[in-house]
């Protein structure tokens, strides 16, 4: 086998393959023998066909159903044969013909996988967030559980900030209605901003049978285009004021989040324990995200088409099962082209850092990330068990482990300096 090699842009190379005749000759001869052991026609018994009327019948189709294997059994072996780590599959040229010795050739048109080679990271600092939750901390995350089992009640008096308003409204531009810009019986809480700036603040003292004229502006990037920036007049007639009602922080209240045995104090705990993971996977993330920005800073290596195009097509499927699997729409490739590029770059680079680390699998680390994220389910055991009984649901966490072993890596051979932070902050929890 006759191998020649072409560089073309970037990482493409065209590959030229030249197979002996002998060794076409050979396979066509075998496979027509074959067939002249079971071939019927008409005039001959079954078998007996001769071998001339069976290469002039069937000659022609075996010889392309060689070269076509050929190209299969010998593309891997020739780029080998170069040294060659081809991404993807190549992409065939048209047959040559046959010169008059009977080789047969091809030429492959591929990309290659780029040769990386890891940069120095001793200039490198990474900011390591330091924190902890603090009784402050689980108080406020205390309230926030309270909020989110509050009731209203209703009031006769006029309306502050954080009551809930229920009202009837109708609004116009340029004298005339709108589509949406009417209700009735429509509930919101002054303050919370989901109404266009001004309206909540303009009820805010109106009491349950008032009716209250507002003029706002919608703001310019409202997305109705046509009321974007435009001038707006509401009538808006209050109907209800109602507060909020929190409740009390007892065994009843531990009770109404699975809390069945020691009340409050085991709710703080749970609560607390909660927010140490939470804080601890925002201060990892923080990490992980400087490493990645680093590597691929650090690396501005080209990347194969082939693989953009294959994580481009990874991530459409993904956005599609989040949409409910609706495959009605084709989702357009700008889309996710350049997350697709940064993740196949870091996916070469870690796969580096994993060589020159000469990192290995840390099986107890997979069995912990498998264990904690069970923690949080009823039947942790039945997690587990469903995870470690599938080699393809283990493999996941087995390549997070792995990129996060070589996150642990590159923290060795960088700067790390530490950076005061606190939960709210961290979490995106703060006012």
């Amino acid at each position: 086998m006759q191998v020649s090699v072409e560089a073309g842009e970037g990482l493409e190379r065209r590959m030229t393959v030249e197979v002996p005749a002998e060794q076409v000759d050979k396979e066509v001869e075998k496979r027509l023998k074959n067939i002249a052991r079971t071939a019927r026609m008409d005039g001959f018994r079954p078998g007996k066909v001769p071998m001339s009327i069976v290469r002039r019948r069937y000659g022609g189709e075996v010889r392309q159903e060689v070269f076509g294997e050929l190209v299969q059994s010998t593309f891997y072996d020739a780029a080998a044969k170069e040294a060659l780590k081809p991404a993807g599959l190549p992409r065939i040229e048209p047959l040559e013909e046959e010169d008059a010795g009977g080789a047969f050739r091809y030429t492959a048109v591929f990309e290659v996988m780029p040769e990386i080679t890891l940069a120095s990271l001793d200039d490198v600092v990474i900011k390591k967030p330091v924190a902890e939750v603090t009784d402050s901390d689980v108080d406020d995350m205390l309230e926030r559980l309270r909020k989110q089992r509050a009731t209203w009640k209703e009031v006769d008096r006029p309306a502050r900030e954080g009551d809930e308003v229920t009202i009837g409204f109708k609004g116009t531009v340029e004298g005339e209605p709108f589509e949406g810009g009417e209700a009735e019986d429509y509930s919101t809480v002054l303050g919370s901003g989901a109404m266009i700036e001004g309206f909540e603040d303009g009820l805010v003292g109106a009491s349950a049978g008032e009716t209250r004229t507002l003029e706002l502006t919608f703001p310019e990037d409202y997305p109705v285009e046509d009321l974007a920036g435009k001038p707006v007049v509401f009538e808006v007639t209050v109907n209800k004021v109602s507060e909020q009602v929190l409740p009390e922080v007892d065994d009843t209240f531990a009770e109404s989040f699975g809390v069945a045995e020691g009340g409050v104090e085991k709710l703080r705990d749970d609560v607390r324990n909660n927010m140490e993971r939470e804080l601890a996977d925002r201060i990892k993330g923080r990490i992980k995200s400087q490493v990645m920005d680093a590597l691929l800073a650090a690396h501005p290596i080209d990347v194969p088409a082939a693989l953009i195009d294959e994580e481009v097509e990874s991530l459409r499927k993904q956005t599609r099962q989040r949409l409910g699997g609706n495959a009605n729409f084709e989702l357009p490739r700008e889309m996710f082209e350049e997350e697709a590029k940064r993740r196949v770059t870091l996916g070469l680079v870690i796969a580096e850092v994993v060589k020159a680390g000469n990192i290995e699998l840390d099986a107890d680390r997979v069995r912990k990330m498998v264990e904690d994220f069970a923690a949080s389910y009823e039947d942790p055991e039945e997690v587990v068990n469903y995870y470690y009984g599938s080699r393809d649901r283990l493999a996941g966490v087995e390549s997070v482990v792995l990129e996060d072993q070589a996150v642990d890596w590159v923290l060795d051979h960088v700067k790390v300096e530490e950076e005061p932070s606190d939960f709210s902050s961290l979490t995106g929890q703060s006012e």
